[in-house]
């Protein structure tokens, strides 16, 4: 059993893993911004190191960071509170990494891909060549990736990195900066209008099939690697918005088709071999499967005339 702290635990992703983290035997801690009560819950702001310093009064054995500002659309808005967040709060854990000695699971983005055209985007790939990305949230995902490079030649602190491509399925609550398959669902049920950029494609990664190969790092901790965490299926954006009108029965004349949007992505595949056999991972969940369960646990949590 190891002592595990989890920043951004009452985040989409950050409640499933510490619900199977606890399940597995672990003593979790959490840490997020949510009042909220609880023996092994500390409210504080990543951001603020101060803060952090009754989070750190205790030794972990593990530190898995999610906390961050989530987001293309939200970081454009948001810019202030993006960079603060993901790059200072960053930067804050590493120097706590330093004095406590704790070993570092950190949480990017297939956003860190940017412009890259490759038909399978490979973990080395970024060290290969120069790849620009497209916007405030995907630039500070790949400054996270930098300060813990430069921690891990400095210093050896030990970290793995895991970049998550397009995780979906119950727990992720709307507002406007959610991910694709949250957005397209709820506008679905509520008959709102969205956007459907043709001639984009993503690999979709069901929550149930992230969450055991996130927990799973702790088993098989091998410090400087980075892993891309996704799914098998490489579906269009059209097809995904096609199959959520089919689930929802919503109104196909309320979608725009849409051309190339100039600050987003147009392919994301990820090369997973590595997780694989590392990690244990083993995606299975087709988005026929995961999309009715999805809209289903949104038709409870925003019932019709709510």
């Amino acid at each position: 059993m190891a002592r595990i702290l989890v920043t951004g635990s009452k985040g989409t992703l950050g409640l499933r893993l510490v619900d199977v983290l606890k399940k597995r035997g672990h003593d979790v801690w959490e840490v997020d911004l949510l009042h909220h009560s609880g023996e092994r819950y500390i409210r504080a702001d990543i951001a603020e190191y101060r803060q952090l310093e009754r989070v750190f009064e205790q030794s972990y054995d593990y530190v898995y960071h999610l906390a961050a500002e989530f987001g293309r659309i939200n970081g454009e808005h948001y810019y202030d509170t993006l960079w603060k967040t993901n790059v200072i709060g960053t930067r804050n854990l590493l120097e706590w990494q330093l004095k406590k000695g704790f070993k570092l699971v950190f949480t990017s983005s297939s956003e860190i891909y940017g412009e890259a055209v490759e038909p399978l985007l490979t973990e080395d790939l970024p060290l290969k060549k120069t790849i620009i990305q497209h916007n405030d949230y995907a630039i500070s995902k790949w400054v996270n990736e930098v300060q813990i490079t430069n921690f891990e030649k400095k210093y050896q602190s030990p970290i793995v990195i895991l970049r998550l491509f397009n995780a979906y399925g119950p727990g992720e609550y709307y507002h406007p900066y959610r991910s694709v398959i949250c957005l397209f669902v709820y506008r679905a049920l509520k008959g709102l209008p969205y956007d459907v950029f043709e001639g984009y494609y993503r690999v979709f990664m069901y929550v149930d099939d992230l969450i055991p190969t996130m927990a799973n790092v702790v088993n098989n901790f091998k410090p400087g690697e980075v892993y891309n965490i996704g799914g098998t299926e490489y579906r269009s954006v059209k097809e995904l918005s096609d199959l959520v009108l089919k689930y929802t029965k919503g109104n196909p004349l309320l979608v725009s088709y849409l051309p190339e949007d100039k600050h987003n992505t147009v392919s994301k595949r990820p090369d997973i071999r590595k997780a694989m056999a590392d990690l244990g991972h083993k995606p299975g969940v087709v988005l026929e499967e995961g999309l009715p369960i999805t809209v289903e646990w949104m038709k409870k949590v925003y019932p019709e005339g709510c």
